[in-house]
This record gives C-alpha cells, structure tokens and sequence, in this order.
C-alpha cells in the first residue's frame, strides 16, 4: 500500500481518497482467519486489477475498511459494486462454509458508507475560492 500523492490521468490531476465501510449480512461475524486474509488478499487484487490505489485494508468480525484513490472518472458506488460483489464471490468458493453460516444468502449488507479524503480541509478551499475574486481583481 502505498502513501497518498497527486496522481493524473490523461485529462485529470486529482487526489481523491475514499473510506469505505461495509458490513456482513446482519453484521454476522464471520470474518476471522482464514476467511480475512483471502479477503484481504482478494480486495488488494481487485484494486490493482482495476487500477485503485489501496492506501489501508482493515477487516474486522463483521466489517471492512478501505481507503483507497481511484480516478474521478470512476464512481463510488461502481468501486463499491466491484468490491462487495467480486469478494462475495471470491470468499463463498474458497469458503462455502460462509453460506451456512449466513442461512445461505447474501454475504454483504447491501448499503456501505463512503466519505472522501483529500490533502487539505474543505474550510480551506472554501477561503481559497472565496479570495480568488480579490486576488484577480474582481472587487
């Protein structure tokens, strides 16, 4: 995992940094080892395979944190989608016991939490655009 930075696309210098936070099913507790390390394992595999960078990685009994930086192009709720549905699918292969353990259904809850992340506050940029009309001369 790497340290956060500029980074750029063809049309676009960004530094956008998620949180995400999803939970099991009735936040069963079902994430303990092994079954945390292939997820873990499978979401540093996805992000690299979809081109996000994974920046931290905490799995907990019953929930996930990731906070990673994808490019602007690329919605929060598809990074979502690829991860909780592509890790669903990974874990109840490797770990069919899971479906047992969760009545047979659905690993995820299907809601998340996602907050952004930048380098500096959103009181700073505020300031920043409200003194560019002063500093261009515009008042």
């Amino acid at each position: 995992m790497k340290k956060e930075a500029w980074k750029s696309t063809g049309t676009a210098v960004y530094n956008i940094n998620y949180h995400f936070v999803w939970s099991t099913k009735y936040r069963r507790k079902v994430l303990f080892p092994p079954v945390d390390e292939t997820l873990k394992g499978a979401i540093t595999a996805l992000c690299k395979e979809h081109g996000y960078e994974l920046l931290a990685l905490e799995v907990m009994p019953d929930h996930v944190h990731a906070f990673l930086s994808a490019p602007p192009k690329i919605a929060p709720a598809v990074i979502a989608k690829v991860l909780k549905g592509s890790t669903a699918r990974t874990l109840f292969v490797k770990h069919p016991e899971l479906k047992k353990k969760l009545g047979g259904g659905h690993l995820w809850n299907p809601s998340y939490y996602v907050g952004t992340a930048g380098q500096v506050s959103s009181e700073t940029i505020r300031r920043y655009i409200e003194a560019q009309k002063t500093e261009e001369g515009g008042e």
